[in-house]
């Protein structure tokens, strides 16, 4: 059984690396034996992710605001380990604006960043997965996948999209073995999620809005994202499984 989650010797590269959940995936991959090229934009932040952690590493400073930077970021991340077979698209924004104050520039960073960057990422990497015979998309959804929030009109537009890509990325590769999926995320303490922390009351009443009657942890994540990158997942595409303590059952 423990053969069917295993992720020893897979190339995986995971964006937003530096930080928050992709670290704590990035990390967990790299514990249980698959190689990992961890990408962000501070380079910094990224070395001290390879200092703190044990396994086969490596770090790819790298800016992928820009969709056409797509391709060549592809190309780099399969150079320490060759071509990576499991993809994490963790790096993500959220301006938190209200829709009156949203500027067109500002909509495009974030559509770039959060919706279009994941999929021609994947289509990038996709021929090596192709040739493997074998390989994981994992998109990251959210809570404004499937409700609207405060200031998050941008924001939950790329995330609501994000759920859709999922399927399409499904219904485009999976019968080359290659799945899709996407994790919906719910309240847990990162960067991206600061200004919700700062007030304590805010943070008991999203708690409180759970199931289970807490917030997130990173060890929460973890178990998940290991499911969908291993063997165990080869019959489940197309999916948004939401790690939220049940927060959006309620």
């Amino acid at each position: 059984m423990s053969d069917q989650f295993s992720v020893s010797g897979r190339v995986a590269l995971v964006t937003g690396a530096s930080g928050g959940l992709g670290r704590a995936i990035a990390t967990a991959l790299a514990e249980r034996g698959a190689q990992v090229v961890g990408m962000a934009r501070r380079a910094e932040a990224l070395d001290a992710w390879r200092a703190e952690t044990d396994g086969d590493t490596a770090a790819l400073p790298y800016d992928l605001s820009a969709p056409e930077a797509a391709k060549e970021a592809a190309e780099r991340a399969s150079e320490p380990f060759g071509a990576p077979t499991i993809l994490i698209n963790a790096a993500g924004i959220n301006t938190r604006e209200a829709a009156d104050d949203v500027t067109l520039d500002g909509w495009r960073t974030t559509l770039d960043l959060n919706l279009s960057v994941p999929f021609f990422l994947a289509q990038a990497l996709v021929p090596g997965m192709r040739a493997n015979g074998w390989g994981r998309v994992i998109n990251f959804a959210s809570l404004q996948s499937f409700r609207a929030f405060p200031g998050g009109i941008s924001y939950g537009a790329t995330k609501g999209g994000i759920a859709q890509l999922t399927r399409a990325m499904a219904e485009a590769w999976s019968r080359d073995g290659i799945t899709a999926n996407a994790i919906a995320p719910g309240f847990f303490e990162t960067e991206l999620t600061a200004a919700v922390f700062a007030d304590p009351e805010r943070a008991a009443r999203n708690a409180a809005q759970t199931c289970i009657g807490r917030n997130g942890t990173m060890e929460d994540i973890i178990g998940p994202a290991l499911f969908l990158c291993s063997p165990a997942s080869d019959y489940v595409t197309g999916q948004v499984l939401s790690v939220d303590g049940g927060f959006t059952a309620r």
